[in-house]
């Protein structure tokens, strides 16, 4: 998932993206523990798509705050 099409969710979809993710993270963590996974770029990109979609959320969480300031001024 590239981050225009994470910038394109909702706060409620992309939070709701990112709860399968971290799921399948940790099926990902279980399968090479175990050693039954196949594809390890896969663990990579699932981490590194997590922090893109963490990122936006925070980026959006101090929007709304730098708006409510601009707001009480």
């Amino acid at each position: 998932m590239t981050i225009t099409e994470i910038r394109t969710l909702s706060t409620e979809q992309l939070k709701a993206q990112m709860d399968e993710y971290r799921e399948e993270l940790m099926n990902l963590r279980f399968q090479q523990v175990t050693g039954e996974l196949k594809d390890h770029t896969r663990l990579s990109y699932v981490r590194r798509t997590i922090a893109r979609m963490f990122t936006v959320l925070k980026e959006r969480e101090r929007q709304l705050l730098m708006e409510g300031i601009e707001g009480i001024e």
